[in-house]
This record gives structure tokens, C-alpha cells and sequence, in this order.
């Protein structure tokens, strides 16, 4: 029998990519997203259910299990890979924009995963992969709110990780470095207050760095990592996706704060 991964923000990027690849290696997908007709191409496939899922609503969380389970009968993966990043001076953002990176980010991804868990847990089997990022073990300037939910993802994760080992499902973080999706565009919200002069060097430090060429990954990459976090049969928690990731990582492994914090300054000119 076939086994079956859910995906949350399966319409581009991550999501699309890791869904047909699992898809041509025999899987099921439930490849789901707010607006299910950016997913023709997903439906037209083979063994994939496209249907509705926003994070931000708990109706549609519901529905797209159960219609999941429906289809296929179980879910052996879940993928937690809808997100999107909201930079900027903290002072500048409404409240409305701060709760929703955290509901979607960090809120969304707790309710998907207690939707699925019990199925899993009935099985005592199970893998759940949540896609965190090189920001959720260091950050950048103006993303306080961004890296504060990926850091809440790692966090989540490793809990997780002892939690449910006693259910027999397994919690995997995969953490990309940049990639070549469209996180700048319709997955990035920045926000700016253009008086609150004290920020301004530091915004046109993020930009000019941010606008140098940058090696990213393609998606591809993170659904290779993806795959393999999910069917290498271990225990591993942590997978770093793109070689900048590595890098970056593992110097901030290795150095104290002061080093690793002062040369992003000096890099950014700061």
C-alpha cells in the first residue's frame, strides 16, 4: 500500500516541488493551499488530492484532514511548509500584521499538527517534518517577528521530538538556507515608517545586502532534504538545506555571540 504525505503550501514553491517528488516516488499527496485552482497542475496528477487548507482557519484545517484521510485512508507524513516572513522595525508594524506571522507561522502550524496526531498516534507511526530556516538559530536585523517564529518552530520541534517517540512518530526540522522561491514576493511582508528615521541605515543595509547576488538554492534542494528527513529511517532532528546553510550554520556553532553577531555588522556595514 501506498503511503500518504499532507502538505500545507503546496501551490508554489517548497510545497509544489517536495509534492511532485514524492508523488513520482509512488507516494500519495494531499497537497494542500488557500486557493486550490493554483494547483491545477498538482491535480492533474496521478494519487494527489488537491483541496483547501488556510492555516488561519480552523474549519479548513478539519475538512482538509478528513478529506485527506477519505481519499487515501492514512497519513504517514506531514510536511508543515506554509509560511511567509514579515520584516521590518518592530515599531512600525500593526498588531494585526505581528499576530498574523505568529497565527501563521507558529499558531497554523501547532493546529495542523494536532489535527493529524491523532491518526498518527492511533497508527504509532509517523513523521512530521516542520520547515524552519537558517532563521531559527540566527537572525538578521528588523526580523524580530519572522525569526522569533521560526526560533518557536525549533523550539516546537525538539519538544516534539521527545514527546511523540513514545506514539512511535518521528518530528524532523529541515532548515534551508535562501532559496529561489518567491518568499521575496508574495510570501515577504515588509513594513516601514520611513519617520522613524533611527532605523532607516539599518533598513538600506538589509537592501543593498539583500540586493547583492545571493547563491540560492533551488526548491529542489529543500525537497531532496525533505525526502530523505522523511524515509532515512533515523532519528535526526536537525537537516540543513543549501550550502549556504551549512556555512552559515556551522559558524554559528562555533562562535560565541559577539563574533558571529559582529561580523554580520561588519558585513552589513553596520
Amino acid at each position: 500500500m501506498a503511503q500518504t504525505i499532507f502538505i500545507t503550501g503546496a501551490s508554489s514553491g517548497i510545497g509544489k516541488v517536495t509534492a511532485k517528488l514524492f508523488q513520482n516516488n509512488g507516494w500519495n499527496v494531499i497537497a494542500t493551499m488557500r486557493k486550490p485552482e493554483d494547483g491545477k497542475d498538482l491535480a492533474a496528477l496521478d494519487n494527489v488530492l488537491v483541496t483547501a487548507l488556510d492555516v488561519l482557519d480552523s474549519a479548513s484545517i478539519s475538512a482538509a484532514v478528513a478529506a485527506g484521510l477519505e481519499k487515501f485512508g492514512q497519513i504517514d507524513a506531514l510536511l508543515n511548509n506554509a509560511g511567509y516572513g514579515a520584516y521590518g522595525p518592530l515599531e512600525a508594524f500593526p498588531m494585526d500584521k505581528i499576530r498574523r506571522q505568529f497565527d501563521t507561522n507558529v499558531i497554523g502550524l501547532l493546529e495542523v499538527t494536532k489535527a493529524v496526531l491523532p491518526h498518527m498516534r492511533g497508527n504509532t507511526s509517523g513523521t512530521i517534518v516542520n520547515v524552519s530556516s537558517i532563521g531559527g538559530q540566527m537572525t538578521f536585523p528588523l526580523g524580530a517577528l519572522y525569526h522569533g517564529t521560526k526560533f518557536a518552530v525549533e523550539g516546537i520541534s525538539e519538544a516534539l521530538h521527545f514527546e511523540l517517540a513514545a506514539a512511535g512518530i518521528k518530528v524532523k526540522i529541515v532548515e534551508p538556507g535562501m532559496i529561489a522561491t518567491d518568499f521575496g514576493g508574495r510570501s515577504f511582508d515588509f513594513v516601514n515608517d520611513e519617520t522613524m528615521t533611527e532605523y532607516q541605515p539599518v533598513v538600506q543595509a538589509l537592501f543593498g545586502a539583500w540586493g547583492q547576488d545571493v547563491q540560492a538554492s533551488e526548491p529542489e534542494v529543500v525537497a531532496d532534504v525533505i525526502w530523505n528527513s522523511v524515509t532515512d529511517g533515523t532519528d535526526t532532528l536537525r537537516y540543513r538545506a543549501g550550502a549556504d546553510a551549512e556555512e552559515l550554520l556551522t559558524n554559528r556553532k562555533a562562535l560565541d555571540d559577539e563574533t558571529f553577531i559582529g561580523g554580520l555588522k561588519a558585513q552589513l556595514g553596520l
